[in-house]
């Protein structure tokens, strides 16, 4: 049973070892000096990885739910352990737990950091923390599109039917899924780095704030992330690429491989996904005006921004949005819950599912109104059953039950309510963004203690496997 296990995370182990050398090369461009501990992490992991998959080779005829379970746990709680080697010692990384914290923010794209001093760290950080966005964005992508369907979560076998189309056996295989979805994700990096350096970034800002927008991941190079540029060009640039970030990418290739946004137009998660974020920036930009004393243009640039970011599960920021109000607490917790599409880059609930509970709402008022009458709950033309309801149900509460253990946990270390309700939310959903100074926009998780960072730590793993994968697991290895 653990051989397919052991090897494939034989292989992820040994591919980021190889992705470690690129940071290192990256430092010798601009100082002439490589980062040696790039160059140690990354021939450690290619030798663990190496020897893991070579120790299991063989050929796999075919895997088992209880696999696919075990490969993707083990896949996502070994990548951070990996990816922090090269930070530990290097830079402002001192011990184990922050190299871990910033390793799993990086990997899992949700963009918490625990360095004061960002600008400070050697190229060869920052470059492997957007390389981690990045990897960590791509990752989730193909794990919700290949393998979570086939895992039955949160009515992921329902959005795969969606995403492909049948008659042409479009993406018939899992390699096929894989190599087609990087392809365009490498060319929509490629594309937003271009565009960025076009509106005024350096060209190592460009490519670094490119892999952390499309990953949705948020780690940004600077200390005040985008509000360093103070640039509408840029911001207009990033928040459309987090949008982007945020639609599925299948749909792309659809796009590409039809010649037609048909697929698109016509699907009812992007659109209900693009109607609401147009809705929240116009009624936030209006309130946010009315109760400042900036104008609409200037409060809607910020709220735009703000609000896509927070929405897409990015973290990027443009300005304090801490500073316009206690409302403003509120409405980004919304936010956080709120997630993109399913099949994006993004963390969180998403937009699917939250349509299934609409949808499972809708009908039973019609049911309470007219008990006789037949009502289907239906997405578009695709009818929704019960175990469908269920399982969205039942990963909404698991992130909420988990939230509400996680936080309570933090203030019995002596950790207030709203920072500690607010640094959770912004880990689980992979928001990376919390709700006091102590951990917002212009904050940091560096004053946490190491056990507050471990559990943040966890926290960020489990909002990537969408919580319930875990309870999953466990059900999964009690049977015979």
């Amino acid at each position: 049973m653990w051989q397919p296990v052991l090897m494939i995370n034989g292989f992820i182990i040994f591919v980021l070892g190889l992705m470690m050398f690129v940071p290192s090369f990256v430092l010798y461009y601009y100082t002439g000096t490589p980062d040696y501990n790039f160059i140690q992490g990354g021939i450690t992991a290619i030798f663990l990885g190496g020897l893991m998959f070579l120790a299991n080779f063989g050929k796999v005829e075919r895997i088992s739910v209880l696999q696919g379970y075990l490969i993707t746990v083990f896949c996502w709680f070994l990548m951070p352990f990996v990816c922090a080697l090269p930070l530990l010692n290097n830079g402002g990384f001192v011990n184990f737990v922050d190299a871990l914290f910033e390793a799993t923010s990086g990997i899992t794209a949700t963009g918490a950091t625990v360095l004061q001093n960002i600008e400070a760290e050697p190229r060869s950080v920052l470059f492997w923390r957007a390389m981690l966005n990045g990897l960590g964005g791509i990752g989730i992508v193909i794990f919700a599109v290949a393998l979570m369907p086939f895992l039955r979560i949160g009515g992921m076998h329902l959005f795969n039917k969606e995403n492909s189309d049948t008659e042409e056996k479009f993406l018939p295989k899992v390699q096929d899924i894989a190599k087609d979805i990087i392809i365009m994700y490498l060319i929509l990096n490629m594309l937003c780095a271009f565009l960025l350096n076009l509106s005024g970034m350096n060209k190592f800002d460009a490519i670094c704030f490119a892999m952390s927008t499309l990953g949705t991941g948020g780690l940004s190079p600077k200390n005040t992330s985008v509000a360093f540029f103070d640039s509408a060009v840029i911001e207009l640039v990033i928040g459309i690429f987090m949008t982007i970030g945020a639609l599925p990418i299948t749909y792309f290739i659809l796009i590409f491989k039809k010649k037609t946004f048909d697929a698109v137009i016509s699907n009812t998660q992007v659109n209900t996904f693009l109607k609401l974020l147009c809705f929240y920036i116009l009624g936030f930009s209006i309130f946010y005006s009315l109760n400042s004393d900036i104008g609409f243009i200037k409060a809607m640039r910020y709220v735009s921004f703000n609000t896509i970011s927070a929405i897409t599960t990015t973290g990027l920021t443009s300005t304090n949005f801490l500073a316009w109000g206690n409302w403003a607490i509120i409405v980004f917790l919304i936010f956080y819950f709120h997630g993109g599409c399913t099949g994006s880059t993004t963390g969180s609930v998403k937009i699917f599912r939250w349509q299934v509970i609409t949808s499972f709402f809708k009908k039973n008022a019609i049911k309470s109104l007219s008990p006789n009458q037949v009502a289907v709950m239906k997405i578009g033309n695709k009818i929704i059953d019960d175990s469908i309801v269920s399982s969205v149900f039942v990963l909404v509460f698991g992130f909420i039950g988990a939230i509400i253990l996680f936080s309570l946990i933090i203030c019995l270390t002596g950790v207030d309510f709203l920072t500690s309700i607010g640094a959770v939310s912004a880990c689980i959903t992979n928001s990376g963004i919390g709700l006091t100074e102590l951990t917002g926009p212009s904050g940091n998780f560096s004053h946490f203690s190491d056990f507050v960072k471990y559990i943040l730590s966890f926290a960020m793993v489990l909002g990537r496997l969408e919580v319930v994968v875990i309870w999953v697991l466990f059900t999964k290895i009690k049977l015979p």
